[in-house]
């Protein structure tokens, strides 16, 4: 009570006085002081002012350390209950979406659902246009009728082999005698052709030679026919000075005319022996391709022979080709189950044109409307399956205390009132990052170390909840967990 009317006497002091403040620890008069440093002046009629006041610093300093002593109280506090929870705003619903797409091609004739609507399993959603798949299924249909009048008719065709096997065997015999002897006779051919070749053959070295001798006599005659020209510019330049008589100037020219003759002689021969070389090279390669042919008339008599051959093989078998008839029967046998297999994937086909909900779910991300041609494969629409979770992506420092089974309390953005419990599921074995389409390669570059974030399955506990307030894949979420208490080697093992 003392200190509180203390507390009272000091507040009405300083609402009195404005210029008194209790945390002060000197407060000068409300006078002049000497300039020469002294005791102060009072002013007249003002009553002097205490200096100090230590009980009002001493509580001053109480309070502060009061307070100061409740947010350390209330920091410890807060410190250990945040030691047993875990959050995080990097979370968002998931949930199974299944996509519905068309089995076959066709167009669409009909779609009997539309956005956000509930389907149930088994729901027709959508029909494609069945006519050619009926039109197919009765070719597949007609298909079987005639594998099964094969077989009939390959059955007869057995007795037929039977008979007539003995009667072809003498036809045969004559067929390969008659080939034995068209193979020799083109392997006759062939050593002719290769006579004639090595004979055209040598015909082009004898015409090169003679070509070659051509060319080496050609700079003999231009030189003779140089020197020649030459001994006639002078033996014309000395006449006009009666230097050389009028018969060695003619000489001079005859002997000129007789060199540039012979230097065109030798050209005509040139050109003459390549003519000559390009015929025998012709003829070589006429030679060549007789031979070519020749063998491959030897090779068409011997393919001929084989098969005479092989038909005299046949007609001596007769059980063979027999039993050949039988196994070509059993050909036909396996005809007619393709064709029922072809049956059967028509009526697949055309039992394909509707299209089903293959789940119970909500319909999303519709995208097929009649009249619309769809390929195999396309997708028409997603299910969405009201049976979701959340995936919480957790710093990798915070999995220490975590384990799968410990509560969660899950709050939607979408619905920032109401409250969801759930709990751990199960937590991932790897970063999201390890499992990104460009993981990170540490190895190469500088290294900074990243902080990881790993994912962690929260199953809802009450299913009906989520489904009243509509939660769906892709809901921002903000998931508390509370850590339960166990030591680190019982939480490894249950990782």
């Amino acid at each position: 009570m003392a200190s509180t009317k203390s507390l009272v006497s000091e507040i009405d002091l300083t609402e009195t006085d404005p210029s008194l403040d209790p945390f002060d620890e000197e407060i000068p008069e409300r006078g002049n002081r000497h300039l020469s440093g002294g005791e102060p002046r009072p002013s007249s009629g003002i009553r002097p002012v205490p200096t100090t006041k230590p009980h009002r610093r001493t509580w001053a300093w109480a309070v502060m350390a009061l307070a100061g002593a409740a947010a350390i109280a209330v920091g410890i506090k807060y410190y250990f209950y945040a030691c047993g929870f875990e959050s995080t705003d990097d979370a968002f619903i998931d949930g199974h979406i299944v996509p519905v797409s068309s089995r076959v091609a066709g167009h669409v004739a009909k779609v009997y659902v539309t956005d956000n609507q509930w389907v149930n399993e088994g729901d027709l959603v959508a029909e494609l246009d069945p006519r050619d798949f009926e039109s197919r299924l009765a070719s597949a249909e007609a298909g079987l009728s005639a594998a099964r009048a094969g077989l009939k008719s390959r059955s007869f065709g057995v007795n037929v082999t039977e008979i007539t096997s003995t009667a072809g065997v003498d036809e045969a015999s004559a067929g390969v005698a008659g080939a034995r002897a068209s193979v020799e006779t083109a392997k006759a051919a062939v050593a002719t052709a290769k006579s004639t070749q090595a004979q055209t053959q040598a015909q082009v070295a004898v015409a090169k030679a003679a070509w070659k001798q051509a060319q080496a006599d050609l700079p003999a005659a231009e030189a003779r026919q140089q020197r020649a020209a030459a001994f006639l510019k002078r033996i014309q330049a000395l006449v006009p000075s009666r230097a050389a008589a009028q018969d060695t100037l003619d000489e001079a020219v005859a002997a000129e005319q007789v060199a540039t003759a012979d230097v065109a002689a030798v050209r005509q021969r040139i050109a003459a022996q390549e003519a000559v070389v390009d015929q025998a090279e012709a003829a070589v390669t006429a030679a060549e391709s007789g031979v070519r042919q020749a063998e491959a008339g030897v090779a068409a008599q011997m393919a001929a022979q084989q098969r005479t051959e092989a038909q005299l093989a046949a007609t001596k078998s007769g059980p063979q080709q027999v039993a050949q008839s039988r196994s070509q029967s059993d050909v036909a046998e396996a005809d007619i189950a393709h064709a029922e297999a072809e049956l059967h994937q028509a009526k697949l086909n055309l039992s394909y044109t509707k299209i089903y909900a293959p789940l119970s779910g909500h319909v999303t991300r519709k995208s097929v409307e009649p009249g619309a041609y769809v390929q195999t494969g396309q997708p028409l629409l997603a299910l969405v399956e009201p049976n979701v979770w959340v995936t919480a992506n957790f710093k990798e420092t915070q999995l220490d205390h975590m384990q799968p089974g410990q509560a969660v309390s899950v709050t939607v953005d979408a619905h920032p009132d109401a409250q969801f419990t759930a709990h751990i599921d199960s937590i991932q074995r790897g970063s999201g990052a390890r499992f990104s389409l460009l993981p990170p390669e540490n190895a190469t570059g500088n290294f900074v170390k990243v902080v990881q974030r790993v994912p962690v399955k929260i199953v809802f506990d009450d299913l009906s909840q989520v489904q009243r307030y509509a939660l769906g894949p892709g809901m921002s979420v903000v998931p508390t967990i509370t850590l339960g208490k166990s030591d680190k080697t019982t939480v490894t093992a249950s990782r």
